[in-house]
């Protein structure tokens, strides 16, 4: 399956949320020069711990601040929240190709959402030097996306050289 040949449905950031998380998200961007962003944001994600708006917003906010594991965290409740949305199974492990191919065509916007979001979670690892654990990731998904429209293909091959650099220098 061609994961761009699709009509983009259902986009997360098209969804409404509870009262007050929009205007929260927004305080947060406004005060991100001044250091008071996380405040509105924690408040959204309790109103909304489901809200991909939210977790969107949590991830991006720490990865700027270089707050990789807590960017890792929000975006493995991301990962949560898609995942049952697509019937995909509960370990990123067990996914295979018949569950993007069967997946019905008003679901693949969040079925590429749930590729790019496993990811980030993969790139945040590298990030994070869990080298094993991106590796994984990184085949998982050039194993699922034979044309690379995710882009896992490039981070794979940084992830392999950065581990043959460790490697040699030992």
């Amino acid at each position: 399956m061609d994961l761009l040949d699709f009509e983009a449905q259902g986009l997360y950031y098209e969804e409404a949320d509870v009262a007050g998380v929009k205007e929260m998200i927004a305080a947060a961007s406004e005060n991100y020069a001044t250091g008071d962003a996380e405040l509105p944001l924690l408040k959204a994600y309790f109103l909304a711990p489901e809200s991909l708006n939210v977790l969107v917003a949590l991830n991006r906010f720490y990865y700027y601040q270089h707050r990789l594991e807590d960017a890792l965290i929000a975006t493995h409740k991301a990962l949560a929240v898609i995942r049952p949305l697509i019937n995909f199974p509960e370990d990123w492990r067990n996914l295979q190709q018949c569950h993007i191919n069967d997946a019905p065509a008003d679901l693949l916007t969040q079925v590429r959402l749930y590729l790019f979001t496993l990811k980030a979670i993969g790139f945040l690892n590298m990030r994070l030097e869990y080298l094993d654990v991106s590796q994984s990731i990184f085949e998982k998904l050039v194993g699922l996306d034979s044309k690379d429209r995710i882009g896992a293909k490039g981070l794979l091959e940084l992830v392999i050289k950065r581990k043959d650099e460790e490697c040699s220098l030992d």
